[in-house]
């Protein structure tokens, strides 16, 4: 492992090097061949100097690897990504097709973002959320890109960095942590733990190779020492942890900038959250005045939420998915790409603290399923507060809008499917998240459930709740919002029960820009609004779907300069 990781930082160097001798001995203007060039480069020192993500997007010459977080290395990641934005800006316009243009301004916000994270918010220093992502085993264990042996032998080199990882994580991780941070990373932590002891053998007791059990048990007996001892870390730093997770004003509309290219200050922000979140207050009471009249808004929703499939939630999920996946194609609403297929499977325990995600596999990948992950009840909840978490049948339908159809799995079917490599690889938070978010209303308005009030209560908690998601997001990082005054916003404003809005608050103040599910469905509508004006009668919902995921997935104001010529007012 020490071979590997030392390779990482010679190739990075070395193309550092590169990136310097590029700026300071070539005076002549850098050509279009040049830029495809350059984009490739970038792309694989990228993947060098973040293995894990290499692995995600389907690069399996990295399985097993994992960043050098030494200070040393991060700082000379810091300067790689600072010498290849020189020298991306060092490319005239002229000399670039329309399409080299817009790839320079998204790989430029890639940069940025990276930089932002690194450098800015210091996230390897301040936050456990970026090492969990990265600990994450589950493309190992459930997306079969391999024979069982193959993908236990990655494993195995996989569990044997770990140790070395845990210690570059506990050194670089600041102390007195976050009160919030430390619980989550005890949650994702702990939970890896019991992961690898108690379900990672499971899957690979059928390899018969005596050789390959033996050098896997080794390894993963490592791996549960080393995350043990992370967890362990983590809960001694509990009695000392603190409050003080704000990033502040400044840092706070620089990562607006920074990460989705959105320019407007957080007062005009705040202004647009807070009207979306009075329109859909007002569509819910008359949602409820038709669904339940006579009883409070709290009654509709327990209303709403009694309506459970009496499977559970994953069995929920699958029964809904066929009939998203008519009503599109039915509705000539978007185009299905390709034959890949979602499945729906219970969330592992470290991820317990997010009730819904997708695992999608990347665009080096081909033909393997996506899965859709649902979270159970925490086991420490009385049974009142597991029954209150498990969603009525109507709130699930949008959480399946949402990750499946036309949410983040087609969504990735597109993304995947992008004229730009580039753009295959890198899809942002706000496009990701924002699409995903917009789709449910979208469904809603397309006629889906024949306008059954039941059916829209349910998309209107999810609305509701990325509203406050929002609003929290501003307020506990640049006004002095409390947890707490968090937590009663989610109860009160979008109805959500004790479980979610404990999580919810929470979540704000370790993923700030979780702001991104409200702010991308907004500047998606005033897209799609202004396009379809300029189109006339010519354009469709359809035309404007496929044309906007054609892109990839970068920042949605180079979207909208790209389909409409300007950038106009985002929202």
């Amino acid at each position: 492992m020490k071979q590997n990781f030392l390779i990482g930082i010679l190739l990075a160097g070395a193309l550092l090097s590169l990136g310097c001798q590029k700026e300071t001995m070539k005076t002549e203007p850098l050509t279009s061949t040049e830029w495809d060039s350059f984009v490739a480069d970038f792309m694989e020192s990228y993947f060098v100097a973040n293995p894990t993500f290499g692995v995600s997007a389907g690069r399996h010459e990295f399985d097993g690897i994992l960043p050098d977080w030494s200070p040393e290395s991060l700082n000379a990641n810091i300067a790689m990504l600072r010498s290849q934005r020189h020298t991306a800006m060092a490319f005239e316009s002229s000399n670039l097709s329309e399409e080299q243009r817009f790839e320079r301004e998204y790989l430029v916000s890639i940069i940025d973002k990276e930089l932002f994270q690194l450098d800015r918010a210091r996230l390897p220093y301040n936050n456990p959320l970026y090492y969990y992502w990265q600990f994450d085993p589950d493309v190992y264990i459930s997306r079969e890109y391999a024979p069982l042996e193959v993908r236990m032998k990655a494993y195995t080199k996989y569990a044997n960095a770990l140790p070395k990882a845990v210690e570059q994580a506990m050194a670089n991780l600041k102390t007195p942590m976050p009160r919030t941070f430390a619980n989550l990373a005890h949650t994702a932590f702990g939970g890896l733990a019991k992961y690898y002891r108690d379900d990672v053998p499971t899957v690979f007791a059928e390899v018969s190779d005596p050789v390959l059990q033996s050098e896997f048990k080794a390894a993963n007996g490592l791996a549960i020492t080393a995350m043990t001892k992370l967890d362990d870390w983590v809960v001694a730093q509990l009695p000392d942890a603190t409050e003080d997770f704000a990033l502040g004003a400044e840092l706070y509309q620089e990562m607006l900038w920074a990460t989705e290219r959105v320019d407007v200050s957080l007062a005009e922000l705040k202004i647009v959250g807070e009207a979306d979140l009075r329109r859909n207050l007002d569509a819910l009471q008359e949602a409820c005045d038709e669904y339940a009249p006579d009883v409070t808004i709290y009654d509709c929703i327990a209303k709403m939420r009694s309506v459970k499939n009496k499977g559970g939630p994953v069995e929920g999920a699958r029964e809904q998915l066929e009939g998203l996946r008519t009503f599109l194609i039915e509705n000539e609403l978007i185009s299905i790409p390709g034959t890949e297929i979602a499945l729906v499977d219970e969330a592992p325990s470290y991820a317990s603290w997010n009730f819904a995600y997708i695992n999608i596999p990347g665009p080096y990948e081909e033909g393997l399923p996506s899965t859709y992950y649902i979270a159970p009840p925490d086991e420490s909840w009385s049974e009142e507060e597991k029954n209150d978490y498990l969603p009525g049948n109507a709130d699930l339908l949008f959480v399946s809008v949402h990750e499946i159809w036309p949410g983040h799995f087609l969504q990735f079917l597109h993304s995947n499917r992008s004229k730009s490599r580039f753009g295959q690889v890198f899809v942002g938070y706000a496009f990701a998240e924002g699409w995903a978010h917009y789709t449910e209303e979208m469904m809603w308005e397309a006629g889906f459930s024949d306008g059954d009030p039941e059916i829209h209560i349910g998309q209107l908690q999810n609305a509701l709740l990325r509203n406050v998601r929002l609003i929290s997001s501003i307020g506990m990082h640049t006004e002095g919002m409390t947890v707490e005054e968090s937590y009663t916003m989610f109860r009160e404003m979008a109805y959500q029960d004790h479980g979610n809005a404990e999580q919810q608050s929470a979540r704000g103040t370790y993923d700030p820009p979780y702001l991104n599910y409200t702010m991308g469905k907004l500047m998606i509508r005033k897209l799609r609004e202004d396009w379809m004006a300029a189109k006339g009668t010519n354009g469709t919902w359809k035309e404007f779907h496929d044309k906007f995921l054609s892109f990839g997935g970068p920042p949605i104001p180079l979207i909208r300069k790209a389909m409409l010529g300007d950038e106009g007012n985002l929202f």
